[in-house]
């Protein structure tokens, strides 16, 4: 890779802090969504999560490991704004936590990118206002952003208004997997993402105004987005349906902050269909000219996340009383089922796809700077399962066609890979496991313990990529072995947790159950006497 290239890992407040009601913090929708009965797998909650509120010393030991250049972490709003809301209060413990956490990642010569939303929106917006169905966010989100700006922008130079705002419209707003849970026909997605843009439009603006001049730093998004291929590239309706894939995803927010408005496809499609339903404007939101030009520009950096590449196809869908997101796109999603899935069914490994994803960014939006803000894929098994070969041949295959893209030109600096931790995957729980790192949720402590993936990803930020095919495949040996001697460690942690579980709860209950024995057997004995 080239001189100054950047290497990190990420992960994002929700998923890994825990202490969700400690020290003043407010609650998340997240908070509310996990605490309802049937949303999550298993009913699992990132109440306590990897305990990271508690553990930042112990992950920057992993960081420092690594040997990475960035750690990409999110800041939790109802953290710092308990309400969400600047003027009623501001928690001076939540602010000194991630105070903390940048020197703390500084002192150790890592750099901090910092995303101002990866999801968890205060609950009292949710409840007061609709949350993201209500213009009066792009203010509250405002006012939070530019206390963000204030309190650690004098370090912080890498901002990220917003971490994959999709999954925030598509599955809070539409299907309801997410929090806040809601579904709200064909209209709710649109309307979240468009009040969304706006408020990053918004936050660029205030930083460029106000604080760019004194702190010298960065301002993008996070753009999460797979990779639509035709199934038959000879077939003009298959690319054309590939193209609307990629345009209802990465160009519904890329199209107006690199371009100015809603890509074409996506207004002739979703108005046409709203015209079906006998509505008198399309339910896709319009921008003024004013708003256009004002949203046009507004990212120092696009950040991309991406996982997987679909096969896509033209589908007509009937008309439909109550159409949305999906079926406005009049599209299907195949997968080949020769693509290796090291996890779970949806995130196949297609590295030919990121090299795609990226020049197609190259070709639409001028050749951006572009940071890998997450890339990564899960394992699924119940076991544990650190000798993860899945994982290493998945990142040596994309971060390998990052590397064809930048031949390409493509203009990446940096790569992110997702995740540093095993942690709380939205309405999966702790069934997806994406980490470098293995937690032992079953433990108390929960201890960290490095996967074959660590030893081998940090190989290649030490080299820098790739140096010659023999020795990249000893790294791969050396990180299995290495894999095979920690398996022991934990087999032996967990028989000792096992252990003291035995010594904590059994013992007490097999001592009270003995002393419940000997009282009913003393009073049979006294009655007998009597």
């Amino acid at each position: 890779f080239p001189s100054g290239f950047l290497w990190g890992v990420g992960s994002s407040a929700y998923q890994t802090e825990g202490a969700w009601d400690k020290d003043g913090k407010g609650p998340s929708i997240w908070d509310a969504f996990t605490h309802r009965k049937g949303k999550v797998f298993r009913n699992e909650t990132g109440d306590s999560a990897c305990d990271g509120y508690y553990r930042v010393q112990d992950d920057i030991q992993l960081l420092k490991e690594l040997k990475v250049n960035h750690y990409l972490l999110s800041i939790s709003w109802p953290r710092i704004m308990p309400t969400g809301i600047k003027a009623e209060q501001l928690n001076e413990k939540g602010i000194q936590f991630y105070n903390d956490t940048i020197n703390s990642l500084l002192e150790n010569n890592i750099t901090p990118i910092v995303s101002l939303y990866h999801w968890d929106l205060p609950q009292v917006l949710q409840e007061k206002y609709g949350g993201w169905q209500n213009i009066s966010m792009i203010n509250y989100f405002n006012d939070y952003a530019n206390l963000c700006f204030e309190k650690f922008g004098d370090r912080v130079k890498h901002w990220i208004t917003f971490s994959n705002p999709w999954a925030v419209a598509e599955n809070g707003y539409e299907t309801g997997e997410h929090a806040p849970g809601l579904k709200l026909g064909g209209c709710g997605a649109y309307k979240a993402a468009h009040h969304i843009i706006k408020t990053h439009a918004k936050v660029w603006h205030s930083y460029n105004n106000t604080w760019r001049r004194e702190q010298r730093g960065m301002v993008g998004i996070s753009l999460t987005s797979g990779w639509g291929e035709p199934v038959d590239p000879h077939s003009q309706t298959d690319r054309d349906a590939a193209e609307r894939y990629i345009q209802f995803h990465l160009g519904w927010f890329a199209n107006p902050i690199y371009r100015g408005d809603y890509p074409e496809v996506m207004k002739i499609y979703v108005g046409r269909k709203s015209a079906q339903q006998g509505l008198g404007t399309s339910r896709l939101p319009t921008f003024s000219v004013q708003e256009k030009t004002y949203i046009k520009g507004t990212s120092d950096f696009l950040g991309i996340g991406h996982f997987t590449t679909r096969y896509v196809l033209q589908k007509n869908f009937p008309f439909l009383q109550v159409s949305g997101y999906h079926t406005d796109r009049d599209l299907a999603e195949l997968v080949d089922p020769n693509w290796p899935a090291p996890g779970p069914k949806w995130l196949y490994s297609v590295p030919w796809g990121f090299r795609r994803l990226l020049n197609f960014i190259k070709t639409q939006y001028g050749n951006p700077l572009i940071f890998v803000t997450e890339n990564g894929v899960s394992e699924a098994a119940q076991c544990t399962e650190l000798c993860d070969e899945g994982r290493i041949h998945y990142l040596k295959g994309y971060i390998n066609e990052i590397l064809k893209a930048l031949n390409d030109g493509v203009n990446v600096r940096a790569y992110t890979a997702w995740s540093l931790l095993d942690k709380f995957e939205w309405n999966k729980g702790f069934s997806e496991k994406f980490g470098l790192y293995h937690i032992d949720f079953k433990n108390k402590d929960k201890p960290r313990y490095p996967k074959a993936s660590a030893d081998y990803y940090k190989k290649i930020i030490s080299a820098n990529g790739f140096p010659n095919p023999r020795e990249v495949e000893n790294w791969y040996r050396k990180a299995m072995d290495s894999c095979s001697s920690t398996h022991q460690h934990l087999t032996a942690d967990s028989l000792i947790t096992h252990m003291e579980m035995v010594t904590e709860i059994v013992l007490p209950t097999v001592f009270t159950l003995c002393i419940l024995i000997c009282i009913v057997l003393l009073i049979f004995y006294l009655r007998n006497h009597t």
